[in-house]
């Protein structure tokens, strides 16, 4: 065995042994332990939200100019369907605060 290789086993023996120390800290703490992956469940709810608005809301609004064009009377009932995907957005922000 080449001392390369002991000190790269004692450095893996080491890290492993840190770890093992900290598992136990954690367990003995009494807080929640998923603090971060709550952020994280957080951050999609409303980003994939909002993702999501804007991809719908782009094809519709595409849509929505040339339908305009063709007839501006119709631009209340329009701006309507338009305004549609934006529910989406909400919702995802009620999940922010449900989570």
């Amino acid at each position: 065995m080449t001392n390369t290789t002991k000190i790269a086993l004692a450095a893996l023996v080491l890290a492993l042994a840190s770890t093992g120390f900290a598992q136990e800290t954690v367990a003995a703490n009494a807080t929640n332990n998923n603090e971060g992956l709550i952020a994280i469940g957080k951050g999609l709810a409303l980003g994939l939200a909002a993702l999501g608005t804007g991809w719908a809301q782009s094809r519709i609004g595409s849509s929505l100019v040339g339908a305009a064009a063709e007839d501006p009377s119709k631009l209340g009932q329009l701006l309507l369907v338009f305004l549609l995907p934006e529910t989406l957005v909400i919702f995802g922000f009620l999940a922010l605060f449900l989570i």
